[in-house]
């Protein structure tokens, strides 16, 4: 026990033990360390303002197939929703004046709705009475819905011309005000 209570005052002993300790943990910071060139910077896909919208490919109403990402260069509203849905009902209308007033602008508006709880036949009947001519995604399994963390219908993602969501609107219906303002947004020249 008295050896070992020595060691304990020995200074050297315990400059040799930290330095080895200090070298050690530097050591494992530098094997560790991720170079920057392999980070995303933030622009990594994830459902909120400020990151790349996540990419998806879909079948749309009228048999053709829409993927996001071939979209870059346009800005493109991404609104998630259901034949059912009463706020989806009231702001079908704007996103449809708007489509009119803004596709010459480079806007696209993806209207996915989210057949993996509705149905192919009522989201057709919906489109329909609403005299949609955008186009509408079929999210058959829910994939994007999940992708997107849908948390309430409808959910409406604003994406700028470099594929990043600028605003996202949780439930709704939105004002026409504010599909404008959005969509105003999205459109600016980022170059």
């Amino acid at each position: 026990m008295e050896r070992f209570n020595g060691w304990l005052i020995d200074r050297r002993r315990w400059s040799l033990l930290s330095g080895l300790i200090l070298a050690a943990s530097l050591g494992w910071i530098w094997a560790s360390a991720v170079p920057a060139d392999a980070t995303t910077a933030g622009r990594i896909p994830s459902p909120r303002e400020g990151f790349l919208a996540p990419d998806f490919s879909l079948e749309t109403l009228d048999g053709s197939m829409v993927t996001l990402a071939d979209l870059r260069g346009q800005g493109v509203v991404v609104n998630l929703w259901a034949s059912w849905c009463p706020p989806c009902r009231a702001e079908m209308p704007a996103l449809q004046r708007a489509w009119e007033d803004y596709q010459d602008r480079g806007l696209v508006i993806l209207a996915v709705n989210t057949t993996f709880q509705d149905s192919l036949p009522a989201a057709a009947a919906f489109v329909a009475e609403h005299n949609l001519t955008f186009p509408i995604p079929l999210d058959r399994s829910g994939s994007v819905s999940n992708r997107y963390l849908l948390r309430a219908l409808p959910s409406t993602y604003f994406v700028d011309r470099e594929g990043v969501i600028r605003q996202v609107v949780v439930g709704g219906p939105m004002s026409e005000a504010t599909i404008r303002a959005g969509i105003e947004e999205i459109l600016q020249d980022t170059r």
